[in-house]
């Protein structure tokens, strides 16, 4: 018996290496067959490091003045130059960086959640609850985004957490009239049918068969709201309507960086590179990834 039972657990433990093996494999592979989605991932995945090891990796605070001659030009001492106060571009690049990609994230998520159980509600149960829904969206799309965002910021003087729920009762009908569209297509397929011919509840076909086949264009979705969302955050710091105790990479494009452009053209680059980067690299990898996760699309 206990022979047995060790061989069960060798055989287990080689199953497990094989299957560990196979999933090695299927990455790259697809790595191979994605290379632009592959370094978009990557280099999503080094910034997102450095910024969130910016205590760390940063040679100084970023709010240490004076820790080079003003106005430096890119070296070994500051590797992106210093501005018109003397602070490190490249600590300040990193702390900011936190702030960005951080309020981008937190704004996609609390978009998608609501949004993906509206827009999925709505296109499977129709009816009255959909006309409600949808009206609703129209009225909150037909809002200028921009202005409506600005008239919040200065509401509550600037206020962050405000201005940024705005943003995300803003973004939300778009991702859900998406998903609806895909809803509406895959409540019709076959298998829905059977399952509720087999008595599965509406809350177990939603979970079980409806959100999977959804999920692949979540992900775009996500990715591009995102990129977009980071945008909007960069544009409002550039536009100085948004009070934030960090600079950020948009409000680091504002003030100084425009006034030295000519005599110190590394305030602008540094920080709009990496607004560019980063929103073209969330754009290519929400595309790759859904291919790795879509059955129908990785042949």
């Amino acid at each position: 018996m206990v022979e047995a039972g060790g061989t069960g657990a060798v055989a287990e433990t080689r199953l497990r290496g094989e299957r560990g093996w196979a999933g090695r494999l299927a990455v790259i592979r697809w790595a191979r067959r994605k290379p632009l989605g592959t370094f978009a991932v990557i280099i999503l995945v080094l910034l997102w490091t450095v910024c969130l090891l910016a205590p760390l990796i940063a040679p100084y605070s970023w709010q240490q003045a004076f820790s080079g001659p003003r106005l430096q030009a890119p070296s070994g001492a500051h590797l992106l130059g210093t501005d018109e106060v003397g602070h490190d571009v490249l600590s300040r690049m990193l702390y900011g960086g936190r702030f960005t990609l951080g309020i981008s994230l937190l704004v996609t998520i609390a978009g998608l959640v609501p949004a993906t159980a509206l827009g999925v509600g709505s296109g499977y149960f129709a009816g009255a609850f959909d006309l409600v829904t949808q009206r609703i969206a129209d009225a909150i799309q037909a809002l200028p985004g921009l202005i409506v965002l600005m008239l919040v910021a200065a509401m509550f003087d600037g206020s962050v957490m405000w201005t940024m729920s705005a943003l995300v009762i803003l973004s939300a009908p778009l991702t859900a009239r998406v998903l609806r569209a895909e809803t509406l297509k895959v409540r019709q397929e076959q298998y829905i049918d059977a399952a509720r011919a087999l008595g599965a509840s509406n809350g177990r076909i939603l979970l079980r068969h409806i959100l999977p086949n959804v999920a692949p264009l979540l992900i775009i979705l996500f990715s591009l709201s995102a990129g977009t969302n980071l945008l909007i955050e960069a544009a409002l710091s550039f536009l100085g309507v948004l009070n934030a105790t960090i600079p950020d990479w948009g409000s680091m494009l504002n003030a100084s960086a425009q006034i030295y452009m000519v005599p110190a053209p590394w305030l602008a680059i540094a920080p709009g590179a990496a607004i560019s980067i980063a929103v073209f690299c969330y754009n290519i990898s929400g595309d790759a990834v859904r291919d790795l996760v879509d059955p129908r699309l990785r042949a």
